[in-house]
């Protein structure tokens, strides 16, 4: 026996075989997301929000190079790995979909979108899900939400995604999210969001082809935490290319990129520190030990951290400039 999670309907579901039962008079949640591909760069993703608690655990699906799925309303969660196992066999989104709806007892109550590495979508809506409930797809993306509090927020998502077609897919899915909200969004609230972004081919290492994976569980502004996280993903995605190059030795590239995330997140003492680090390695030990004594103010660990960075082969001076930094 399988039980199947409740997203968008409050209702409970058991699923044994192909029979199913529900039980009405649980309390009621709601849900809106879109799935997407940059035809740019071929990346696909998921964003989602919900009066749920953690979201992105149950709705959103992907795949480098196959897909990506949104299943919500009463949660058939199968339809996430299934969906995605089908289109890995290089089955369509629409036949896909027919095959996920055809021995479900449930499809009336299921809101489900398919979209694959060709930027195909199929997506549905079954008639007894809670207004105000639809969907609106187009080339490369497809926007489907329920039990929403009035009938302008599918419209809004569509508007929002044509117009930030400039943005980098996850910023742009983002803003999604934001219309969906301004436009009054789910009826009972918010709590939930999550943004998913894969690869559109695999690469050949599986741990680097989910680009984006972050969740916001519970919140009270669960959209406006999913940007400032995205914020804190791009800065630290220039703070591992700044540990590579210094894997490589290469210590100009990496002040480089500790400057750039510094300037993204100027509060987070760790980038200010590998941005110092850098200018100590570069011979700028004044500059570097100006903005040490910053740090070791706010948290006098990284002070002894410094002193450890030699034996690491991390920080090469002379031991008077050393004096300084650690001062």
């Amino acid at each position: 026996m399988k039980t199947l999670l409740i997203l968008g309907l409050g209702l409970s579901a058991v699923l044994s075989g192909n029979a199913q039962a529900y039980r009405k008079g649980e309390p009621l949640t709601h849900t809106f997301s879109i799935v997407a591909r940059d035809a740019r760069t071929g990346e696909m993703g998921v964003a989602v929000q919900s009066h749920w608690f953690s979201v992105g655990t149950v709705v959103s699906w992907g795949e480098a190079g196959v897909g990506v799925v949104a299943t919500q309303s009463l949660v058939n969660v199968s339809f996430g790995p299934r969906g995605l196992e089908l289109m890995r066999q290089g089955v369509d989104p629409a036949t896909a979909l027919q095959r996920l709806l055809a021995d479900d007892e449930g499809r009336k109550v299921r809101q489900v979108a398919l979209l694959d590495a060709q930027g195909r979508v199929a997506v549905h809506t079954g008639e007894d899900c809670i207004a105000y409930a639809s969907h609106e797809s187009g080339e490369g993306f497809s926007i489907q939400a329920n039990m929403m509090l009035n009938e302008r927020v599918v419209p809004a998502m569509k508007a929002a995604w044509l117009e930030h077609d400039e943005l980098p897919l996850a910023e742009r899915l983002v803003e999604v999210l934001k219309a969906a909200q301004a436009a009054g969004g789910d009826i009972r609230g918010k709590q939930s969001a999550a943004l998913l972004v894969v690869r559109g081919q695999p690469s050949g290492r599986p741990w680097e082809d989910r680009l984006i994976d972050i969740r916001v569980d519970d919140a009270n502004e669960p959209i406006a935490e999913l940007e400032r996280l995205l914020r804190v993903h791009r800065a630290y995605t220039y703070m591992n290319l700044g540990d590579y190059h210094i894997e490589q030795g290469d210590m100009k590239a990496a002040l480089e990129a500790y400057g750039v995330a510094m300037k993204m997140f100027p509060e987070n003492l760790e980038m200010k520190y590998w941005t110092a680090i850098g200018l100590a390695s570069r011979g700028e030990t004044n500059k570097a030990a100006d903005m040490l004594r910053e740090i070791y103010e706010k948290d006098p660990n990284w002070r002894e951290l410094t002193r450890r960075l030699p034996d690491a082969g991390i920080l090469n001076v002379s031991q008077k400039e050393f004096e300084k930094l650690v001062r």
